[in-house]
């Protein structure tokens, strides 16, 4: 057998085979491998930190080992996947390394044969680099078209500086008011705007035929005005933006001018048939819609007071708010539209926007993003709508499920207040542009008319149908650490009252 396996060896060694039958040989045998590698049956691997049996441990005598139930396969070994790689590179491959040991003896070498192997090479390699794989096990992922950018990239790259930014706190909302003032007499009214807070920190409040100023800072009432006693009553208050000037409408359909430091009315203004039930200011215009649907333009500094007179509605005008610039005007009526007038263009709207399907009350300019506005319809309509009024575009829209009686945004903060009605009487802070509810108020028992804002931008101030004023401090101050949250020492020192 010796002989016999000496002889096969001789035969089959390089130097006694032509290179022509050595390669023939080589590239059989890959072929051969191949078919076996295709099998269905493969064997099973063990489990590979079983000790095994070696013949040199049956020679000294040693039993074989019973195989333990532990020692189950682990499964196929793996698979070539025919599909992803090419036969001819891998046969040239197997020839190629065996006429490389060759080339150390110079067998057959000539430079001729070199130059026609490089050509082969890059011909099957397709002018890449070489690769000294055989078998290949998956194939590889078609490359992406010429200017392709990956949008997972993208979208896990832009916030890559995220984690250098310091933590965001989340910011303590309290869920009940910090006071609450009795306010008898107040008229039920969805119409009416009997609300507000000037900078020097006085709230203006109407009640049936009067109107009290509530000193924030020392806690002092007074009564500013009385209506004639025929039935009349205050239909609307509005604050200049700086200093103590208040005008007050009444249902009489005039627009009263008063001087709160004095007490005294400075002038009387007409220009409506009805009752004015809402009132803006714009520096030295005050402007005045009324339940006869126009909206007159009052310069308070001359005689001939009326500068404008806007016609764009046909029912009562019930929403009236200049933009923070004091380029624009938005106005909400009766008549479920939303009309966005231009300062320098009054015979006709910029935008009339008829998406609301009830009464537009409730608008507010955003502090510090121009030509935003967040405006609310009535019962039948339920929505907070956002508005480019540059473009007219609707920017977004949400469903409160309730009416939408005022909104106000944070002085500091991308947040939201809104107030509604039936069925939970409810305050609501969102935060924008998400609209994800960070808290929800309740305690009014009847809806929630009206709110003003504290000069200092941290407390609303709510006016309900259940004849009760609330302070609820619930936004954030400029500059507030978001890890403070909101105590009790703020505008108001004293506790509750009722």
């Amino acid at each position: 057998e010796h002989a016999r396996e000496r002889t096969l060896l001789a035969t089959t060694s390089p130097t006694n085979m032509t290179d022509t039958a050595y390669s023939t040989r080589r590239i059989r045998d890959a072929c051969e491998l191949d078919d076996l590698l295709r099998l269905d049956s493969t064997p099973k691997r063990c489990n590979p930190a079983a000790p095994r049996t070696t013949p040199s441990s049956r020679g000294r005598g040693g039993p074989l080992r019973k195989l333990d139930v532990a020692d189950k396969p682990c499964g196929d070994r793996f698979i070539p996947n025919r599909g992803a790689f090419d036969i001819a590179v891998s046969q040239f491959e197997i020839v190629r390394h065996a006429e490389a040991e060759n080339a150390q003896h110079d067998y057959n070498a000539s430079p001729a044969k070199e130059e026609y192997k490089r050509e082969l090479a890059s011909s099957l390699y397709s002018g890449g680099a070489a690769s000294n794989k055989v078998l290949a096990f998956k194939s590889k992922a078609p490359k992406p078209v010429e200017g392709h950018q990956n949008s997972l990239r993208v979208l896990y790259s832009q916030n890559k500086d995220a984690m250098n930014q310091p933590r965001r706190f989340a910011r303590n909302i309290p869920q009940a008011p910090e006071r609450i003032l009795d306010a008898p007499d107040m008229i039920d009214d969805y119409y009416l705007n009997l609300l507000d807070w000037s900078s020097t920190n006085v709230v203006a409040i109407a009640l049936g035929d009067s109107v009290y100023l509530w000193n924030a800072g020392d806690g002092s009432i007074t009564q500013l005005m009385q209506t004639p006693g025929d039935g009349s009553h205050v239909t609307s208050v509005s604050w200049i933006q700086e200093g103590n000037h208040l005008a007050i409408g009444t249902s009489k359909n005039t627009t009263q001018l008063w001087d709160c430091d004095q007490k005294k009315r400075v002038r009387e203004m007409d220009g409506h048939s009805a009752r004015v039930g809402a009132l803006a200011w714009n520096a030295h215009v005050l402007s005045s819609g009324g339940r006869d649907g126009i909206i007159v333009n009052h310069d308070v500094r001359i005689q001939n007071h009326i500068s404008a007179t806007l016609t764009g509605h046909t029912q009562e005008v019930c929403g009236l708010k200049w933009s923070p610039n004091g380029s624009q005007l938005a106005s909400g009526a009766n008549d479920n539209l939303l009309n966005l007038w231009d300062d320098r263009m009054t015979q006709a709207p910029t935008f009339s926007l008829n998406n609301h399907t009830a009464a537009v009350k409730a608008l507010a300019w955003a502090p510090w993003q121009k030509n935003l506005l967040a405006s609310g319809g009535g019962t039948a309509d339920r929505m907070i709508r956002f508005w480019n009024t540059s473009t007219g575009q609707c920017l977004n829209a949400v469903d409160t499920h309730s009416q939408v009686c005022s909104l106000q945004w944070s002085k500091h903060e991308k947040e939201l207040v809104s107030t509604h009605g039936f069925s939970h009487n409810q305050l609501i802070v969102w935060k924008y542009p998400s609209m994800v509810k960070m808290a929800e108020l309740t305690g009014h028992t009847a809806r929630v008319l009206h709110t003003a804002q504290s000069p200092d931008g941290t407390t609303i101030c709510s006016a309900g149908a259940d004849e009760t004023l609330r302070f609820w401090k619930i936004l954030s101050a400029a500059g507030q650490d978001r890890k403070e949250s909101s105590g009790s020492d703020g505008l108001m020192k004293m506790k509750a009252i009722r």
